[in-house]
């Protein structure tokens, strides 16, 4: 009988999922994608927002609450990106973990050089980043830095673990610098490609791969295009043409169709971060988004 229960424990060993070792609650999809290529099994990561939603705004939900209660690392972007919803969010789930500070505690632009650093900061410009431009992601390289420094922090927290991380890492990092060597060779003839953004969320892609910034869809970040500006946008497209408007998957296309369809463009969806338009794996959101950008030049 003793040996039956015995066998039946060891049986409930072997099958039982074991618990991974860090709980980690990311702003973004992008980082929540970062962190499992990371910690692979040793991870549980879910991300705060979804790739159809604005990461500027969105509400401090029970659930997400519940979720940043019970995180051992809070992993967001950071430079203001999330300044209107992660301080209510963090004050009520009252873990002491991930508060800033705190080792549990993640910013991606702590790792990265910020583009548009702003010496004021001036609401009435609209959602303005005086921090910098906090759509740090879209430059790929950026990923790589990111990753280095996640992966420190990894292993800072659960350094039972740390020969998993380094392995996991190592594997990542050669992969993602075989596939930054392919997405540049494949995006040479995107270099002075003019474009106009829906929302200065493209400004890291356009530094990284030369793209020309004609101009912004919105008259200023966040506000709503106006009938004046678009207009104004159409008239300046006589003289000083782009190639596509380019916009993200979470982002309302009309004016974007109604000045693709007056000034003979493409508008062009890209995914923006992981989730959206076939992008699975950040792997793919550069694969697809250098493909699109690529067609619109044909």
């Amino acid at each position: 009988m003793h040996r039956i229960i015995f066998l039946a424990l060891i049986g409930t060993l072997f099958t039982t999922p074991i618990q991974a070792a860090l709980k980690v609650f990311t702003c973004e999809p992008e980082w929540t994608a970062l962190a499992q290529e990371l910690g692979g099994a040793q991870v549980t990561a879910t991300s705060a927002t979804t790739a159809l939603q604005d990461p500027h705004h969105i509400e401090a939900r029970p659930s997400l609450i519940a979720k940043t209660r019970q995180a051992d690392l809070l992993v967001c972007t950071g430079a203001g990106l999330e300044a209107g919803w992660l301080p209510p969010l963090l004050r009520t789930a009252g873990n002491a973990k991930v508060q800033p500070g705190q080792p549990g505690y993640f910013e991606a632009a702590s790792a990265v050089p910020l583009l548009e650093v702003q010496t004021r900061a001036d609401r009435a410009e609209g959602d303005v980043h005086p921090e910098g431009n906090p759509h740090l992601h879209l430059d790929a390289r950026n990923i790589a830095r990111v990753a280095e420094q996640l992966i420190a922090r990894f292993k800072q927290l659960d350094p039972a673990n740390a020969a998993h991380y380094g392995a996991r890492y190592s594997d990542f990092a050669r992969r993602w610098q075989a596939a930054l060597t392919r997405w540049e060779h494949e995006a040479a003839s995107l270099k002075g490609m003019p474009v106009i953004y829906h929302h200065r969320s493209w400004v890291y892609l356009g530094h990284w791969l030369g793209l020309k910034e004609v101009n912004v869809l919105e008259p200023k970040p966040g506000l709503p295009p106006t009938a004046a500006h678009l207009t104004q946008l159409l008239t300046q497209l006589k003289t000083q043409p782009a190639r596509a408007i380019v916009r993200s998957a979470y982002e309302d296309g009309r004016s974007d169709s109604w000045l693709s369809e007056r000034a003979q463009i493409p508008a062009l969806v890209l995914p923006y971060t992981v989730g959206a338009e076939g992008a699975d794996d950040l792997f793919k959101l550069f694969d697809i988004t250098i493909a699109r950008l690529k067609g619109a030049t044909r």
